[in-house]
């Protein structure tokens, strides 16, 4: 929002004058500035569980672990080695699993 600096100040007693009226009508005006949203709009971005992906294609390259990496057994994240907190069974655990 631009401000005028040179624009002279309102006092204490100035602000305090301002009627509920006034007030009342500017925040009216500022929240019937909501734009309504058609909800069928909306819906088409939304990809719906079992959609037909065969036809899509990755925009990222995906790396494989690497050797200072591990997979925590609990929440499946691919973590760095220092964040192993517990072995247990042969499955590395994160610290943010552990408890």
């Amino acid at each position: 929002m631009a401000t005028d600096y040179d624009a002279p100040r309102k006092t204490e007693e100035d602000a305090g004058e301002e009627s509920i009226e006034e007030l009342k009508t500017r925040r009216t005006e500022k929240s019937s500035a909501a734009v309504d949203i058609d909800e069928s709009d909306l819906a088409d971005a939304f990809e719906l569980p079992g959609a037909d992906l065969s036809n899509e294609e990755l925009q990222i390259q995906v790396l494989p672990a690497q050797a200072d990496e591990f997979t925590c057994a609990n929440c499946f994240l691919v973590k760095h080695r220092s964040q192993i907190a517990l072995e247990k069974d042969g499955k590395l655990y994160c610290l943010e699993c552990e408890g």
